[in-house]
């Protein structure tokens, strides 16, 4: 299995306890999402995230939904927390959220993905036509909205 990773790193203007609250209260994820991955959530999340917390919702693959189940692996307040996909588009998926002080103020904000794509040679033909730029706007369109919440 090919492991494939996306790395970004932003600084925000906040605390860092602000900063990892706003990312730990899931219901902030459907502001991050662009419209066109059609992100909606099965079930009512929690106010704030945890170890063992269950996230279930539905997105838009092609117009297709998809079903996409997360699971918080690891919380440790307020400098890092990891998902990982249950069930949903990916043969494996594991995002590290991490936030360290800038020491010109505000709080860095570190994603790191490692993904695989499923079947085989097909799923490494998807990521090179199409699913590499799609995370790389999912990503850009996070990062916008991110400076228009929270400032640079």
């Amino acid at each position: 299995m090919k492991l494939y990773r996306l790395e970004r790193t932003q600084n925000l203007q906040r605390s860092i306890d602000e900063t990892f609250d706003f990312f730990a209260d899931p219901r902030n994820l459907k502001e991050l999402t662009p419209a066109f991955v059609g992100f909606q959530f099965l079930h009512e999340p929690p106010e704030m995230l945890a170890a063992g917390t269950l996230l279930d919702y539905r997105i838009r693959v092609f117009g297709l939904p998809v079903r996409w189940q997360t699971r918080i692996e690891v919380f440790e307040p307020p400098t890092r927390f990891e998902d990982i996909q249950l069930r949903g588009p990916y043969a494996y998926w594991r995002h590290v959220h991490t936030f360290t002080e800038d020491t010109r103020g505000g709080t860095a904000v570190r994603d790191e993905v490692a993904f695989a794509m499923p079947l085989g040679p097909l799923g490494t033909l998807a990521y090179h036509l199409f699913v590499e730029r799609t995370l790389r706007e999912i990503f850009d369109y996070r990062r916008d909205r991110l400076v228009a919440l929270m400032g640079r």
